[in-house]
């Protein structure tokens, strides 16, 4: 079922800006005006999209989208990499496809591969926490993370004489929404790039919050230990005067982050379930990837 859905996708279709796929369309009013045109969460869909057996797209669209990845290139917050401020661009594609040792013509220039790039967002977003240019509370080497995630709400408060915005849903990034607000799948979901680090953050966090963010189903997606006024108009979470805001909920999308990158921490085992996949293998190729054999195979 999943070969044949998957081969009924018109890629072309997708397209209507070409050479890039649309980000959305609703039935009532068409293609919305955004594009998967930057670095982002989109290498596995490019994939996909490359190694259709059915309507496949062009094999210099990947290479055209490429293209366009310098301008985020930096080496702010550490080692030079391709930039995207949430940590869950750099780990959604990776829970599926293992980056390592393969490389198509843009990270062949860069003498890195996109596993690699991820592991320096990861040390980026660490370093970010250890400098905590914000002043927020807890940050710091064991205690890091920044993704899209729940937050407290839209509002500003004053805290120790400070004015403060907070937000609710929001993707946050160093230098980029930060609002205090940590999420533990950005640290957890990060274990198979930095395996230590992430393994230290985690156990940091479960011992300094314990139940308060820890529950039946794992983490809470969120928490906020510099919002401490019970005042503030939340929209989501509740607030303990100690120990900050914290999220009621648990996201599906951040839990299953954390638990496929951790079995491919352990195993490897969704890597190399995908790695047998003829349309990944497809699409990898025809993307110019190379190395490390497997795409061949």
């Amino acid at each position: 079922m999943a070969d044949q859905l998957y081969a009924a996708i018109d890629w072309a279709w997708i397209m209507p800006r070409p050479p890039f796929l649309s980000m959305g369309w609703h039935p009532e009013s068409g293609f919305i005006p955004h594009d998967w045109n930057i670095y982002n969460e989109a290498l596995l869909l490019y994939v996909l999209a490359l190694g259709s057996p059915t309507h496949a797209l062009p094999a210099e669209t990947w290479d055209a989208w490429t293209d366009r990845f310098d301008r985020q290139w930096t080496d702010k917050w550490g080692e030079p990499h391709i930039h995207f401020a949430p940590l869950f661009v750099h780990q959604y594609s990776h829970c599926w496809i293992d980056f390592r040792g393969i490389r198509d013509r843009y990270m062949a220039k860069k003498g890195i591969d996109y596993f690699e790039n991820s592991r320096r967002a990861v040390r980026a977003h660490r370093a970010y926490a250890i400098a905590n240019p914000g002043g927020w509370t807890g940050y710091g080497p064991d205690i890091w993370g920044l993704t899209a995630c729940d937050g407290p709400g839209d509002f500003t408060t004053d805290i120790g004489g400070r004015k403060r915005e907070f937000f609710s849903y929001s993707a946050r990034g160093p230098d980029d929404r930060d609002d205090g607000t940590l999420a533990p799948t950005a640290a957890a979901a990060s274990i198979a790039f930095e395996p230590e680090l992430a393994r230290r953050a985690i156990e940091t966090m479960h011992s300094q919050y314990g139940a308060q963010i820890y529950g039946k189903y794992g983490f809470l997606d969120s928490f906020n230990p510099t919002l401490t006024t019970a005042s503030a108009p939340l929209k989501h979470g509740s607030i303990d005067p100690r120990l900050g805001w914290v999220d009621t909920d648990y996201l599906g999308i951040d839990q299953g982050a954390i638990v496929v990158m951790m079995e491919n921490w352990r195993t490897g085992l969704v890597w190399s379930t995908m790695q047998r996949n003829p349309h990944i293998r497809r699409g990898l190729q025809r993307a110019g990837f190379t190395g490390a054999g497997w795409p061949e195979r």
